[in-house]
């Protein structure tokens, strides 16, 4: 039986709320209260833990993100003199202006269909994770991800892929995330075997 104690906790978790700001979440999708999407796509079927923070960001479909997940940001005028936004025209946390240098740079992450990320993981924005990729809790990935790769670290590394070579391939070439909700219904028996799925579909 739940403890009050624990009902209580997790209630107050849930109240928080999300922040969506100009960001289209696809109806199936799920992001967690405490949980900031700006400027963002999120695919079907993925969702998105407690308290992360995702900016300009295109996420696939079926992805499953843990909480605390940081995706994207803004960057800062490293070859300006200062890196401050009180140089810059746009408004910031700190109200004072001493100029109004025009810098505001919008760079995209895209993170690819069925993408597995831990938590705490950190990723730089404009980089792209491959489908079918696992990102490790507490990660900090600073470079491409390659599709079915796990990577773990800081910075993040290639661990092994999920997969042989064959496998990946046909996977990437049947893309399964497209299929509609009534051919997932039918092949979701065999998702626990992709040689199996994949060789009754014609791909390998």
């Amino acid at each position: 039986m739940l403890s009050l104690a624990y009902v209580y906790s997790k209630l107050l978790k849930k109240i928080r709320g999300n922040s969506i700001v100009l960001s289209c979440i696809h109806d199936t999708s799920k992001i967690e209260s405490g949980s900031t999407v700006v400027n963002s796509t999120v695919s079907r079927y993925s969702f998105c833990g407690y308290d992360c923070s995702i900016l300009n960001c295109d996420i696939g479909a079926f992805c499953s993100i843990a909480s605390r997940v940081s995706i994207g940001g803004v960057r800062h005028p490293t070859e300006f003199v200062s890196t401050s936004p009180v140089f810059l025209s746009h408004k910031d946390s700190v109200k004072a202006k001493f100029a109004s240098h025009k810098y505001l740079p919008v760079v995209r992450t895209a993170v690819g269909n069925d993408v597995w990320i831990g938590e705490g993981v950190f990723v730089k924005a404009g980089i792209t994770i491959g489908d079918g990729a696992v990102i490790g809790m507490g990660a900090v990935v600073t470079k491409d991800v390659a599709p079915y790769s796990i990577v773990a670290g800081n910075p993040a590394r290639l661990i092994r892929f999920r997969f042989d070579n064959d496998v990946v391939e046909a996977l990437l070439e049947m893309k399964w995330w497209n299929f509609s909700d009534s051919e997932l219904c039918r092949l979701g028996a065999s998702f626990n075997d992709p040689r199996a799925l994949l060789r009754a579909e014609g791909f390998l």
